[in-house]
C-alpha cells in the first residue's frame, strides 16, 4: 500500500532517542551562538564564502537540527512520553488535557492540505532569496547587527520547512513521502540556483567585500568558494531526506506481481457478475 499522510501507531521514544534529540538541540543552539559572536560573526562580515557558510547554517543546518532535536516533552509542550496515535491518525481519549504540541499535531493531521505545506516551502525560498540579494548581503557586511535579524528570519522559515520534511514527535509531516521528496528537492534546488548565480558572475556580486590584488582571496576564488559551500551544505541536508523517503516509499509499495494478480481477480469477478446478470431472465 502506498505510504499516505496518516502514519500508523508509533512507539514512545526510548531514553537513548531522547538523549540524541537533546544532543541535536544543543548542537543547534551552539551553532547559532557561534555564528553570531566572534570569531565567526565578524569573519563572515569580511570574507564572502564565510558569510555564505553562515547563511547555510542559519537557513538549513540549524533549523534541521532544532526540529529533529526539539524536546517538546522537556519543554512541557507534550506528554511524557508522547501519546500514540491510532491507525486513523487520532489520539485516544487522554486522561489529561492535550498539551500545545499535541494539539498542534492533531490539527496538522486533521488538515494535511498540500497548500499549507507548499506555503512553508514558499516562505523558505522567499527568505533565502531575500537574504542572498546583493543589497541584503552588503547591508549585513556594513551593519553586523543585521545578522541577528537574518538568523531569526531564516531559522523560523527553515524550521517551518523541516517540520514538513522530518518527524519531531509528536509532530509528523503532513504530506506523504512523494510530497516530502518534492519539497526537499525544490528547496535544495532553490539554494543551488542562488549559489549558481554568484558562481557565474563575471564581476563582484557583493560590493561590500573588499578584494585586493595580491592580498587574500581574489573575487573569483571567494565567489567560487561561496558557491561550493552553499551547494555542499544544502546537498548534505536535503539529499538524505530525498533518498530516505524514496526508499521507504518504494518499500511500502505493493509487490507488482501481487498487484497484477489482484487486478486479474477483480476482472474475473467483474466478468462473472456481468455474465450472471445477462443470463438472468
Amino acid at each position: 500500500m502506498t505510504d499516505g499522510a496518516a502514519p500508523d501507531r508509533r512507539r514512545p521514544p526510548s531514553a537513548q532517542h531522547q538523549r540524541l534529540r537533546g544532543v541535536l538541540l544543543a548542537v543547534a543552539a551552539a551553532s547559532l551562538l557561534a555564528w553570531l559572536v566572534p570569531p565567526l560573526g565578524p569573519l563572515a562580515r569580511r570574507i564572502e564564502f564565510v558569510e555564505a557558510l553562515q547563511f547555510s547554517f542559519f537557513a538549513v543546518v540549524i533549523p534541521a537540527l532544532a526540529v529533529a532535536g526539539a524536546p517538546w516533552a522537556l519543554l512541557g509542550l507534550a506528554g511524557r512520553p508522547p501519546r500514540e496515535f491510532d491507525q486513523d491518525g487520532h489520539l485516544p481519549p487522554p486522561s489529561l488535557p492535550l498539551k500545545p504540541a499535541e494539539r498542534l499535531a492533531v490539527g496538522r493531521r486533521q488538515h494535511p492540505g498540500a497548500v499549507r505545506t507548499a506555503t512553508f516551502a514558499v516562505l523558505f525560498v522567499a527568505g533565502a532569496v531575500v537574504w542572498r540579494l546583493p543589497g541584503a548581503v552588503d547591508a549585513l557586511a556594513r551593519h553586523p547587527w543585521l545578522a541577528l535579524v537574518e538568523a531569526v528570519t531564516l531559522v523560523a522559515v527553515g524550521a517551518g520547512l523541516w517540520l514538513e520534511l522530518v518527524e519531531s514527535p509528536p509532530l509528523v509531516p503532513r504530506t506523504a513521502r512523494p510530497g516530502r521528496i518534492a519539497l526537499a528537492a525544490v528547496s535544495m534546488w532553490a539554494i543551488w540556483v542562488l549559489a549558481y548565480l554568484v558562481g557565474l558572475a563575471h564581476g563582484s556580486w557583493y560590493h561590500a567585500y573588499a578584494h585586493h590584488a595580491g592580498a587574500g582571496l581574489s573575487v573569483w576564488a571567494d565567489q567560487q568558494l561561496a558557491t561550493g559551500v552553499m551547494w555542499f551544505v544544502s546537498a548534505c541536508a536535503f539529499i538524505p531526506v530525498v533518498f530516505w523517503n524514496l526508499v521507504r516509499w518504494l518499500q511500502a509499495e505493493e509487490d507488482p506481481d501481487q498487484e497484477l494478480h489482484r487486478l486479474v481477480r477483480q476482472e474475473r469477478i467483474r466478468g462473472r457478475t456481468l455474465g450472471q446478470g445477462r443470463a438472468a431472465p
